[in-house]
C-alpha cells in the first residue's frame, strides 16, 4: 500500500526490546499468572474468558527473556498474523509462543502511535509481504525486524496518538462499566436463583428435586420447553437480497466482534439462521469455548451461521434465559455432552434437553425489572463501542499516512 508522503523506519531500527518465546511451551496450570496467547489477542484487544496460565513460582524461570511492561505492543506472527494488543495495565503476565513483545525507542517513537501505526493497512501489508507459508500465514523475527513503520517527527506521533487514543479510552471506559453491569446482573442471579436469597425466601420451604432442593412451586423443566431452538431459518423462495451476517469467529464470550453486512448471494452457504431480538445465540462448535451472545435490537436481517444455536425465550425474560445459560454448570453441561474429538460439538437437541430451573413468575419479572435493565445498558454501550471502532478505523490509515496532516494542530 502506497504512502502519502511519509518516510519509513524499521521495527529493527526503532525498537529497543524485542522479546520472542518461539520454540519454549510453558507446564499451564489452573491458575497463577495469565499465559497470553495469539488466541486471545484480537482487534486490538487481550480478550477475556478462555485464559490460561502458569505457575507464580515458575514466572521468573519462564520470563527469563524479558519481563512485560505497562504499554508494550504485542503481536501475534502466527494463527493468526498480526493481531496486536497493547498492555494498558501493569499486570503481570507471561507471553506464550507466536506472541511478540514490542518496545520502542523513547528517543525515536511514542509507544502509543508505534501501537497504532502496526495496527495500519500499511503495516498489515508489509507483515502479509513478509510472511510465509501456505495453509497458515508467519513471520519469521528475522523478517518482522524489517517491517517498516511509517514515521514522522515525535510531536507528530504524539498528537495522531493522542487523536486515535481518545477513541481508545472512551472504547476502555464503556468496556469497564459494560463489566461491572455484566458482573453485577451475575451477581444478583447467582444470589436469587443459586444460593435461593430471593425477596421472600425466608417464607419458601425447600423441597427436593431433580437438581437438588429447590423452592416450594418451582420447576426444573427441559429448555425446550420455555424456549425454542433453531426455530427460524432463511426459505429457499424467501431470502432476501442483504443480510448482516455473524460468523463463529466473531463471536467472543459475550460479544460480537464484527458483523458482516452482505449480499445474500455471495454470503457462504451457512449463512442460514435468523435472530430475533431477545434472542441467545451459542456456537456449537467447542462450547467450552464460551463463543455466546445476547442479541438485543438487532440490525435488519441479522443472520448467523449454522455453527450456533439460537434460543428463542418464550414466556421467559431475555435476561433470565441468558444468565441461566451462561453459567458455569451449563458450560459444563454442553461441554460434557459434546462429541467428536478435532471440533467436539453439541446439537440443538442438546441444548433442548438440558434441565432449566423455573422460578415462580413473580420472582422472575422482579429479576428481569432489575436485569434486564443492565443487559440492555450493556447493549447499549456495545453499540457506542462499535461505533467508536468504526469511526477510529477510519481515521487510523488517514492519519498514519499524512492524508489528513495534523502537524500544525494544537493538540494536547
Amino acid at each position: 500500500m502506497a504512502m502519502n508522503r511519509h518516510e519509513t523506519r524499521t521495527i529493527e531500527e526503532l525498537t529497543e526490546t524485542l522479546i520472542d518465546y518461539r520454540g519454549k511451551t510453558p507446564v499451564k496450570t489452573k491458575g497463577g499468572i495469565r499465559l497470553i496467547t495469539a488466541k486471545v489477542i484480537k482487534g486490538g484487544r487481550i480478550l477475556d474468558g478462555e485464559n490460561e496460565h502458569i505457575a507464580e513460582e515458575d514466572y521468573t524461570a519462564w520470563m527469563r527473556r524479558g519481563l512485560p511492561q505497562q504499554w508494550d505492543i504485542l503481536i501475534t506472527t502466527e494463527a493468526p498474523l498480526g493481531e496486536v494488543a497493547i498492555l494498558r495495565t501493569n499486570e503481570k503476565i507471561a507471553l506464550a509462543q507466536r506472541v511478540i513483545l514490542l518496545r520502542g525507542r523513547p528517543n525515536l517513537i511514542d509507544q502509543r502511535y508505534y501501537y497504532h501505526a502496526m495496527k495500519s493497512p500499511f503495516v498489515q501489508g508489509e507483515l502479509a509481504a513478509r510472511s510465509s507459508g501456505t495453509t497458515v500465514l508467519g513471520i519469521k523475527q528475522s523478517e518482522l525486524r524489517q517491517v517498516r513503520i511509517p514515521y514522522v517527527h515525535r510531536q507528530t506521533q504524539r498528537k495522531i496518538a493522542a487523536i486515535l487514543s481518545a477513541y481508545d479510552n472512551l472504547i476502555e471506559n464503556n468496556t469497564r462499566r459494560i463489566k461491572i453491569l455484566e458482573e453485577m446482573a451475575q451477581a444478583l442471579y447467582r444470589e436469587w436463583f443459586v444460593h435461593f436469597r430471593f425477596p421472600g425466601h425466608e417464607k419458601v420451604k425447600m423441597v427436593p428435586s431433580a437438581i437438588g432442593s429447590i423452592p416450594q412451586g418451582w420447576q426444573v423443566v427441559k429448555l425446550g420447553s420455555v424456549a425454542d431452538v433453531n426455530a427460524l431459518s432463511i426459505k429457499n423462495d424467501d431470502e432476501p437480497e442483504y443480510i448482516n451476517y455473524i460468523d463463529i469467529s466473531s463471536v467472543s464470550p459475550g460479544r460480537i466482534d464484527k458483523v458482516e453486512h452482505l449480499a445474500f448471494k455471495d454470503a457462504p452457504g451457512r449463512a442460514r439462521r435468523i435472530v430475533r431480538h431477545g434472542d441467545m445465540i451459542w456456537s456449537t462448535v467447542r462450547p467450552n469455548r464460551r463463543s455466546y451472545s445476547l442479541i438485543l435490537d438487532p440490525l435488519p436481517d441479522l443472520i448467523v451461521s449454522t455453527g450456533f444455536a439460537v434460543i428463542s425465550p418464550r414466556d421467559v425474560p431475555f435476561s433470565y434465559v441468558y444468565q441461566a445459560l451462561t453459567t458455569e454448570d451449563f458450560v459444563g453441561y454442553l461441554t460434557n455432552h459434546a462429541r467428536g474429538s478435532a471440533y467436539p460439538a453439541v446439537n440443538g437437541g442438546d441444548f433442548e434437553g438440558a434441565d432449566f430451573l423455573l422460578p415462580g413468575a413473580n420472582v422472575i419479572a422482579d429479576f428481569h425489572h432489575v436485569a434486564g435493565d443492565m443487559l440492555i445498558q450493556c447493549q447499549t454501550l456495545i453499540r457506542q463501542n462499535a461505533n467508536l471502532r468504526r469511526t477510529r478505523d477510519l481515521l487510523l490509515p488517514k492519519l498514519i499516512s499524512g492524508e489528513i496532516d495534523v502537524s500544525n494542530l494544537e493538540i494536547s
